[in-house]
C-alpha cells in the first residue's frame, strides 16, 4: 500500500501520457464531424470545381456515403498524429513553463513547440495522411487507375505490398513541413488567443474557445495550406502513359505550380480549407475540455 502522500506508479504512468490520450481522443471526435468537408477540400484541391459544385456531384453520383469516404484513415490519423503533435505541444510546453518559473511563455517560444510538435506528428501520422489522401481521391480517377482500397488498413496493406514500406512516406517532406507550418499557426496562436480573451477580456470558457479557435484557425489556414496544396499532389499523383510522374518532386511540384497558376494557385479552395481548419481547431478543443472534466469527475 502506498504511503500518504505518496503518489502511485500508475497515476504517474497515467500524467505521462494523459495528454497524448486526450489529444487523440479529440481530433477522433472533431474528425467524426468534420470529414464531409474535408473530403471537399480534397476534391477542389484536385480540380473538381467549387465547394457547392463538388458537394452536389458527389452526392449525385457516390451518395451520401461518400461524404465520409475515408473516415477510417481520417480517424486512423488523427490516433497517430494528433495523439503525437498535441500531447507532444503539452509536454513540451509544460517543461518550458516550469522552466520559466511557472510564468506564461512568450509567442516565439510556443510557435517553437508547435513547429517541434508538428513535425512528430506529421512523422508519425503520414502513412495514415497518404492513405486518406489516395481514398479520398479515388472517384476522381479513370476506373483503370482506381485502387479501390477497402479501408485505412487495406490502403497500407495494399501500398506496402505495391509499392514497398517506405512508400507510406510518400509525400513525407511536404506532409511534416506542412505540418510545422499548421501547428506553428494554430497552436502558438490558439494558446495566446486563449490568454487574451480569458485574462485580458473576462470572457468565459465557451466564448475564449471559440474566439481562440477562429484566430487560430486563419492562422493555421493561412501557413499550411500552400503546404497542404503541394502534398496533396504529391500524394495523389500516378505516372503518365510515358512512365513518367508529373513532379519529380516538391520543389518541381511548386515551381510548375507557380509557372502555370501564379502563386494563387496555392491557395485554390482557401475559403473551404478555413471552414474546415477552424471548426476542426474548435471542437478538439471542446472535446478535450468535456474529455478533461469527465476524467476529473471520476477521479483521473
Amino acid at each position: 500500500m502506498a504511503a500518504a502522500g505518496q503518489e502511485k506508479p500508475t497515476s504517474k504512468i497515467w500524467a505521462s501520457i494523459k495528454p497524448f490520450a486526450n489529444g487523440g481522443l479529440a481530433g477522433m471526435g472533431a474528425t467524426c464531424v468534420i470529414q464531409p468537408v474535408d473530403m471537399i477540400k480534397v476534391r477542389i484541391q484536385l480540380g473538381q470545381g467549387t465547394a457547392s459544385q463538388v458537394a452536389k456531384q458527389v452526392v449525385k453520383q457516390e451518395g451520401f456515403g461518400a461524404l465520409y469516404k475515408g473516415l477510417s484513415a481520417g480517424l486512423l490519423r488523427q490516433a497517430t498524429y494528433t495523439t503525437a503533435r498535441l500531447g507532444t505541444f503539452r509536454l513540451l510546453t509544460a517543461k518550458a513553463t516550469a522552466a520559466n518559473d511557472g510564468k506564461p511563455l512568450p509567442l516565439y517560444q510556443k510557435a517553437f513547440c508547435g513547429l517541434t510538435a508538428g513535425a512528430i506528428g506529421a512523422s508519425v501520422g503520414s502513412p495514415a495522411d497518404l492513405a486518406l489522401i489516395r481514398m479520398q481521391a479515388d472517384a476522381t480517377l479513370p476506373l483503370v487507375q482506381r485502387r479501390n482500397y477497402k479501408n485505412a488498413f487495406h490502403a497500407l496493406y495494399r501500398i506496402s505490398a505495391d509499392e514497398g514500406v517506405l512508400a507510406l512516406w510518400k509525400g513525407a517532406g511536404p506532409t511534416v513541413v506542412r505540418a510545422m507550418a499548421l501547428n506553428m499557426g494554430m497552436l502558438a496562436s490558439y494558446d495566446q488567443s486563449v490568454e487574451f480573451f480569458r485574462d485580458s477580456l473576462n470572457f468565459s470558457e465557451i466564448p475564449t474557445v471559440i474566439g481562440a479557435s477562429a484566430v487560430s484557425g486563419f492562422f493555421a489556414s493561412a501557413c499550411s495550406l500552400p503546404f497542404d496544396y503541394v502534398k496533396t499532389q504529391i500524394q495523389k499523383m500516378q505516372p503518365g502513359p510515358d512512365g513518367k510522374f508529373p513532379y519529380t518532386g516538391s520543389l518541381d511540384c511548386v515551381l510548375k505550380t507557380l509557372k502555370e497558376g501564379g502563386p494563387l494557385k496555392f491557395y485554390s479552395g482557401f475559403g473551404t480549407y478555413c471552414v474546415r481548419i477552424a471548426p476542426h481547431v474548435m471542437m478538439t478543443w471542446i472535446f478535450l475540455s468535456q474529455i478533461q472534466k469527465f476524467e476529473k469527475s471520476i477521479g483521473l
